[in-house]
């Protein structure tokens, strides 16, 4: 627990916590036992740090290390010294023990200092060689109260001769920043700047830098450096020191030079690897659907349903998965999905205590768990921070080289080149925008078609962050073929991710009117999305039941819905977890129509479906479910209106929504209680409620309730508000 806390504190320049500092409690009262653990830290320290070399900090390491190794031989002759060892003084004993906190922050900052990143001890150098001088400070007051003299009996002139000689050296020592590491460290932000103005330095010069200087060889080390970077802004945020906003420029410089350098050919091992990592979700899912075993519902996503693999929480105190969460921000809402209150922040804090829960849940249930690696979790799903100038020019000097590949590159190329898109195009409008502008979109579509899965994958995704800014929007339905290639992928795509990502693709664009009519006279597009709404993952069918909503608001689109069965899958979703909103949203949007009324009127589970609904969904599904079935009512004809109002408990609900529904539920329900008496059904008697709500059996002017004319609203779940006048 100290290692975690000083090691952290560290990284985020904080003090530790009380707990780094506290001597371990069972040595308390053992000096046999506290001495032989403090031989064996030392032992350890020197062992395993004296052939392991840190980049940089070499003179402030090897100094700590000597340090400690004149320690070891203080320790070891006190215990070769006989059984007057085990009768210290006490004010010895209170220094061993603080020697005892002294080598375990020495081992933390070695620690540090050989797992970092290169380029991250570079840009902290100043602050590491601080931490250094701090812990030769400590030494050096340790040694000034040491009772040597108290240990005359125990320890040879040899050792005190040492022991005084470090005193000596240790007052002595000032602090120690290395100059050519400084000079590097100034080079470095120089050429960021340079970048900043627009001014790319040349190939020689990167080189120069990254590769002589810093020993950068070749791409995989490249992505260890980006990968490290990323996890300080993915667990530290605004805590960081450079910014969030420069190490975002000091990732995009890294990237660029890494396909300047070293091209982009990478290990199809690696490869492999990294996109298997990529559908452990996925396999995750389908095997506890092949188990049967029903998630805990606080372990799913309100969001995408499924088991959350990073859960993390968010300004209004909701956990949502990371992935679904990032999503929901990068399209640019500033509220929350599940409550509606705006987000004071974006940060997303881990939720680590239910993150234990499920993976205590897994292993219990014999189900695979893997949380996403900080690369992950950084390239796919952290809202990035405002990009800075050197960030921009040099992510449009990236993507030029990717765009580049994509013409005249190997097939695995065009894969890796696809994949950058991808993670460049989930940061920002900025991105998207010049991205999108540079030409790429025509050979994304190309890859569209790829015989490779990885390539496929990457290409509808990076479709899919371009179409979230509203200019990509007409170039991609400008492109031509494109949307016939998008919905390909969506028929047929190689792995369930990329054509639930099609499926999302088409919800994205389809929120430009003009566009849906388009899309569903594409051929086969409405009959698989129908088919995803029934039997995709639970991120299908919400990527689904999204696209199919948009769909339906043109009324163009109404018989070709009918025609391809997106009615009766919207029908049987109604039963579905998580999709039943947005489906009686759709139905409601549908039957305005009389050919949308009837096909619904077919349907034997449409009434009892919305009829359900009203009795046990969300506020916004029993909005939804009356105000389709008012609808119904008013479009399907004396027969289906009949089947509607002799449901039993109709009048029962729609007494409980016009006291406890929403605004619009309300209304929606007094529309309806309108139908329910000019068919002569008075079991349901409003007169003495007294709450404002007057009605005539035979009023048509469909103002004697006290509200307006009716206007069919639906809402979707994660809010969103369509209105249908």
């Amino acid at each position: 627990m100290a290692s975690a806390a000083i090691f952290s504190s560290l990284r985020r320049s904080r003090s530790p916590t009380l707990d780094a500092f506290l001597a371990p409690v069972d040595l308390e009262n053992d000096v046999v036992g506290l001495l032989k653990t403090l031989t064996s830290i030392a032992s350890d320290l020197i062992s395993s740090f004296s052939d392991k070399t840190p980049p940089f900090q070499k003179k402030n390491s090897r100094s700590l290390i000597r340090k400690i190794e004149l320690f070891v031989v203080l320790l070891d002759s006190v215990r070769e010294s006989g059984e007057w060892w085990s009768n210290l003084p006490s004010t010895v004993v209170l220094c061993f023990k603080e020697l005892y906190l002294l080598l375990y922050r020495s081992k933390i900052l070695l620690d540090y200092c050989t797992q970092s990143s290169k380029l991250w001890l570079l840009l902290q150098n100043p602050s590491i060689s601080g931490h250094f001088h701090d812990l030769n400070q400590e030494i050096s007051t340790l040694l000034d109260v040491f009772p040597m003299n108290k240990l005359n009996c125990l320890i040879s002139d040899d050792v005190k001769e040492q022991i005084n000689l470090l005193q000596k050296q240790s007052r002595r020592n000032k602090l120690f920043i290395d100059k050519h590491v400084e000079s590097l460290r100034l080079k470095f932000f120089k050429l960021l700047n340079e970048i900043g103005t627009g001014n790319i330095p040349n190939s020689e010069e990167f080189h120069d830098f990254f590769v002589t200087k810093l020993g950068i060889l070749d791409a995989r080390a490249c992505r260890v450096e980006i990968e490290f970077l990323e996890e300080q802004i993915v667990n530290h945020g605004s805590d960081l020191e450079p910014s969030a906003s420069i190490l975002g420029g000091v990732i995009a410089m890294i990237r660029y030079c890494r396909f300047l350098l070293f091209g982009f050919e990478e290990d199809e091992v690696e490869i492999s690897h990294r996109f298997r990592r990529g559908k452990k979700r996925g396999l995750i899912s389908k095997q506890i659907a092949d188990t049967f075993i029903t998630i805990p519902k606080d372990f799913c996503c309100p969001i995408s349903l499924d088991l959350m693999m990073d859960p993390v929480i968010i300004s209004t105190g909701q956990t949502f998965d990371r992935a679904s969460i990032s999503r929901w921000i990068e399209e640019g809402h500033s509220n929350c999905p599940k409550t509606g209150q705006t987000l004071v922040h974006k940060k997303l804090v881990p939720n680590r205590a239910l993150r234990n829960l499920i993976m205590q849940w897994c292993t219990a249930h014999k189900i695979p768990y893997s949380p996403p690696e900080s690369s992950d979790l950084a390239g796919e799903s952290f809202p990035a921070a405002p990009a800075s100038r050197p960030a921009v020019e040099a992510n449009k000097a990236t993507v030029r080289l990717l765009i580049r590949e994509l013409e005249n590159g190997s097939d695995s190329g065009k894969a890796i080149a696809a994949r950058e898109i991808r993670f460049l195009a989930k940061t920002g409008r900025e991105n998207r925008g010049f991205i999108a502008e540079s030409g790429v979109i025509p050979h994304l579509k190309i890859l569209l078609s790829s015989e490779s899965a990885v390539a496929q994958e990457n290409a509808v995704t990076a479709m899919l962050n371009l179409s979230i800014y509203d200019k990509n929007k007409s170039r991609i339905m400008d492109e031509s073929g494109c949307l016939r290639s998008i919905v390909a992928v969506l028929k047929s795509g190689h792995t369930i991710e990329s054509r639930e990502n099609a499926a999302a693709t088409l919800f994205s664009l389809s929120a430009v009117h003009d566009y849906k009519k388009l899309i569903a006279g594409e051929a086969g597009a409405l009959q698989t999305l129908a088919g995803m709404l029934l039997s995709g993952t639970p991120r299908g069918r919400k990527d689904a039941v999204t696209a199919l909503f948009n769909l339906s608001t043109h009324t163009a689109n109404c018989v070709k819905m009918i025609e391809f069965g997106v009615v009766k899958s919207l029908v049987q979703a109604l039963e579905c977890d998580g999709v039943a909103e947005e489906a009686a949203g759709a139905l409601a949007l549908i039957v305005r129509q009389p050919v949308g009324a009837e096909a619904v009127g077919h349907e034997e589970a449409a009434v009892v479906g919305l009829i359900g609904m009203m009795r046990c969904g969300t506020p916004r599904g029993k909005e939804n479910a009356v105000a389709a079935l008012l609808e119904l009512c008013r479009s399907g004809g004396a027969a289906t209106t009949e089947r509607v109002v002799r449901t039993p408990a109709l009048a029962s609900l729609i007494q409980s929504l016009l006291f406890t529904g929403t605004k619009r539920a309300r209304r929606k329900a007094a529309s309806l209680a309108r139908v329910f008496q000019r068919c002569h059904y008075d079991t349901l008697h409003f007169s003495g409620l007294r709450f404002g709500y007057g009605f005539a059996g035979n009023s048509t002017t469909g103002m004697e309730s006290g509200f307006p004319a009716e206007t069919v609203s639906v809402t979707l779940s994660m809010p969103m508000s369509v209105s249908v006048s």
